[in-house]
C-alpha cells in the first residue's frame, strides 16, 4: 500500500471503533454558549489542536472542512454559519464519513439550533477538492496535512488556495518538529498515519504556505504535542513535537516577502514622540506595536540602538502594522 492508502485504511478502523486519546489533544474543544458537543464526537477528537478561531467567522462564512474526521469541528464552524450547506466537509474514508454523518444527528438532538443540514459531507480528498475556484471564505483541516508528504503537501496547499476567495483564511492545526524528522521513521507509513513521523520543521511548514501563494500568516498557538524519545525511536536525541495553530490568508505577497506573525513587538526607545521607517511603520514612543517578524528583523537593523523587539509569544489574533 501507498501510505495514503495505509492511513486511509487506519482511519476507517478508528472510525468504526474510536480511539480515545490518539492525538492527545492539547486543547479543550472550544466553549461556546448553548453547544454541545456529543460524547462520540469527543472520543473521535483525531486533531492536535483548533482550526476554529471566532475572530474569522464573521458574516456566516461558507467553510470547507478537509478530513471530516468524528464532526466536531464541523459542527462548531456551523454554530457561525446557522444556514444550509455552509459547512462543506470532504472526506475520503467512508467509514468516517458515516461515523461523522452519525455523530452529526446527535448533535442536532442536544442542540436545538443545529440542523445536520448545515453540515454537507462530500467524498473526495484534499488534492481534488469538489467545490469551483475562489468558492469559499475558509479553508480547515486539523492534523491531516502533516501525514502527506511534502510533494503531496505542495499539492493540498495550492488546491486550498485554488478555492479560497480573494482574502479568504485557510484555518490549519498540524505538528511540527522541533528537528528534522530521521528518514527511518518518514519511512513508516503507520507513523505517519498515527501523526508522528511526517511533520515538518517550523521553517519547512511556513514555507510551502508561502510557496502555494499565501502572502500572510498568523500563528493562533504553538505548544508542546509528543516526544519522540530516543529510546522508543531509534534516536540520537530525543525529538520534541509542537501542535502549531495558525491561519494563512489569500492575499498578495508584498514585493519584499510574505508577514508572518508571531506575536513580536517593536518598542520605540528615542526621544522623539514617534519613529517613521519611512515605510509605513510608525512607532510612538513606549508604545508596543504588534510587527511581522520580516518588520521585526527590518527595524531592528536600521535602528537598532533605539528599538525594542520584544520576543515572539507564538500567539497572534490581529492587528499590527504590516
Amino acid at each position: 500500500m501507498t501510505y495514503l492508502e495505509t492511513a486511509a485504511q487506519f482511519y476507517s478502523q478508528v472510525a468504526q471503533t474510536p480511539e480515545i486519546g490518539l492525538c492527545c489533544v492539547q486543547s479543550t474543544p472550544l466553549q461556546l454558549p448553548g453547544l454541545k458537543i456529543p460524547l462520540a464526537m469527543q472520543e473521535m477528537n483525531y486533531g492536535c489542536g483548533t482550526t476554529v478561531h471566532h475572530n474569522e467567522l464573521n458574516n456566516e462564512p461558507t467553510v470547507l472542512y478537509v478530513g471530516v474526521g468524528g464532526g466536531l469541528e464541523a459542527l462548531q464552524f456551523a454554530y457561525f454559519s446557522r444556514r444550509p450547506g455552509a459547512i462543506i466537509a470532504v472526506e475520503p474514508v467512508k467509514a468516517m464519513r458515516e461515523a461523522a454523518t452519525r455523530n452529526l444527528e446527535l448533535a442536532a438532538k442536544e442542540n436545538s439550533w443545529f440542523d445536520p443540514s448545515f453540515v454537507e459531507i462530500r467524498p473526495g480528498d484534499a488534492f481534488n477538492l469538489p467545490v469551483g475556484d475562489a468558492s469559499v471564505d475558509v479553508v480547515a483541516q486539523n492534523c491531516l496535512f502533516n501525514i502527506f508528504e511534502p510533494a503531496d503537501l505542495t499539492l493540498a496547499l495550492k488546491e486550498a488556495y485554488r478555492v479560497l476567495k480573494s482574502g479568504g483564511r485557510l484555518q490549519m492545526s498540524d505538528p511540527i518538529a522541533t528537528s528534522p524528522i530521521p528518514a527511518h521513521l518518514q519511512k513508516n507509513d503507520h507513523l505517519r498515519a498515527l501523526c508522528l513521523s511526517g511533520a515538518l520543521t517550523y521553517p519547512e511548514y511556513t514555507n510551502l504556505i508561502i510557496n502555494a501563494g499565501f502572502g500572510q500568516i498568523e500563528i493562533r498557538a504553538r505548544r508542546p504535542y509528543r516526544l519522540l524519545d530516543k529510546q522508543t525511536y531509534q534516536l540520537q536525541e530525543n525529538l520534541l513535537l509542537e501542535s502549531l495553530d495558525s491561519v494563512a490568508f489569500k492575499v498578495e505577497i508584498p514585493a519584499d516577502g510574505a508577514c508572518i506573525f508571531t506575536g513580536k513587538t517593536a518598542i520605540y526607545a528615542g526621544k522623539e514622540a514617534f519613529f517613521d521607517d519611512k515605510n509605513g511603520h510608525i512607532l510612538q514612543r513606549g508604545i508596543p506595536a504588534a510587527v511581522c517578524d520580516k518588520t521585526a528583523g527590518n527595524l531592528a537593523f536600521v535602528n537598532p540602538e533605539e528599538i525594542i523587539i520584544t520576543d515572539s509569544t507564538w500567539y497572534y489574533d490581529g492587528g499590527g502594522c504590516c
